[in-house]
């Protein structure tokens, strides 16, 4: 595991998208297609900002697969990580080979379902995600699931995934965030061969510290990334504040 801390979010995203971009190319070189998972919030402005402007990426080659939509969430809405994808990531690069995204409108068992199905054909090259204000990865919040073979989960949000929603500005009261999601589970995203977690931001300080400095625990949900041998992750000086010194 790797850690990178820059000075602010801007820097962040600049180095991870640019990572991302190599382990892309690398993937199509070695076996002429790239398949990834891309996260969404507002962790991953300026890491998709960076990977969608990076050149000599064939990106027909690529197929992408979504992290984790709400339940019942038309697409329309701007909290909807469809939405999210389309406008921050699909419409930026030329047409991918394929692109997995999540129905939140759908039976959401049945698309858990569809997923699964998909994505046991494409062995993930690249993971992008970040980590939650209660050190959540993708929906799995604390407890969470480490076992389960499932590759897609319907999960029930806890209260401080749902305030962190609020708060951040993707709907006008905590009511109005979803109860549940459709999410990757946490052993489809450590099969990645390789993982970028990038993570700006004073409020997450704490999740990352738990997640880095804490022993392997699903109170902790990211700390099961110090056990990928091939994750980095991309900070802050602001989200890597707690950290010790032997930690970076």
């Amino acid at each position: 595991m790797d850690i990178h801390v820059f000075a602010n979010a801007q820097e962040l995203g600049r180095a991870a998208g640019k990572k991302a971009a190599v382990q892309i190319r690398e993937a199509i070189d070695r076996q002429g297609f790239a398949n990834i998972i891309l996260a969404t919030g507002t962790s991953q402005f300026e890491t998709l900002r960076q990977l969608v402007a990076e050149e000599g990426i064939d990106w027909p080659k690529v197929s992408m697969f979504h992290l984790d939509e709400y339940i019942g969430l038309p697409i329309t809405h701007q909290a909807s990580f469809r939405k999210y994808l389309k406008e921050r990531f699909i419409e930026h690069v030329p047409p991918l080979k394929a692109a997995y995204l999540i129905n939140g409108e759908a039976d959401p068992h049945a698309e858990a379902e569809r997923l699964g199905a998909s994505i046991g054909q494409h062995p993930i090259d690249v993971a992008l995600v970040g980590i939650g204000e209660n050190g959540h990865l993708a929906f799995n919040d604390p407890p969470a699931d480490f076992d389960t073979e499932k590759p897609y989960l319907v999960v029930n949000l806890d209260a401080p995934c749902r305030a962190q929603q609020f708060h951040e500005g993707w709907f006008a009261s905590i009511d109005d965030v979803p109860l549940q999601a459709i999410s990757m589970s946490v052993k489809q995203i450590m099969k990645s061969k390789h993982i970028i977690c990038s993570v700006p931001d004073a409020r997450k300080a704490q999740a990352v510290k738990n997640s880095l400095e804490q022993e392997v625990s699903n109170r902790y949900p990211a700390s099961i990334l110090q056990q990928h041998p091939s994750c980095g992750f991309f900070l802050d000086n602001e989200s890597a504040q707690l950290l010790s010194k032997s930690s970076v």
